[in-house]
């Protein structure tokens, strides 16, 4: 069980080491090492997602370990209060960036081992705290430089716990 202790409230998280073991094994690594400890949800977009995992308050961008392979073909899917892993237009780019599915998006479930297809690995579900989670979604948004759906409050992770 992981604990994200944020400033509006704690979201618990259990990984899914048994489809996504390698994409688990990364994340809890990366909680292990107090990797999150002061980042941000650094973009959240209502009726979507609530993204993390790569800012520091005022958009600086975190060094983070190399890429993981895409498990995204593990038959999990994109539903509400699920934990997947972000990534560029490279399926195999993700790294320590991830978000927690707002609603369904099973538009972003695997399709086929291709660039349109691959999908995002989903590897963990909310199991406590979703209510944290929608108060996330409620947060004014806006642009941040280069980046769009910045929250204009922080919602910082204050520290993480691994159980």
């Amino acid at each position: 069980m992981i604990t994200f202790k944020t400033n509006l409230g704690d979201i618990k998280i259990e990984l899914d080491f048994d489809n996504a073991p390698k994409t688990a094994a990364n994340f809890k690594q990366y909680c292990e090492e107090g990797f999150y400890n002061g980042t941000i949800f650094h973009r959240i977009i209502k009726g979507f997602m609530a993204q993390g995992g790569g800012f520091e308050s005022g958009m600086g961008e975190k060094t983070t370990r190399a890429a993981i392979e895409n498990e995204a073909n593990n038959g999990l899917s994109n539903t509400r209060g699920s934990l997947a892993m972000a990534r560029t237009q490279d399926p195999h780019s993700a790294s320590a960036q991830f978000f927690i599915n707002l609603v369904d998006n099973t538009f972003l479930d695997f399709k086929a081992e291709n660039v349109q297809g691959w999908g995002y690995c989903v590897f963990g579900n909310v199991v406590e705290g979703m209510d944290v989670v929608d108060k996330m979604a409620l947060a004014e948004t806006g642009r941040y430089g280069f980046h769009d759906d910045v929250p204009t409050n922080d919602i910082l992770v204050e520290s993480v716990e691994v159980a």
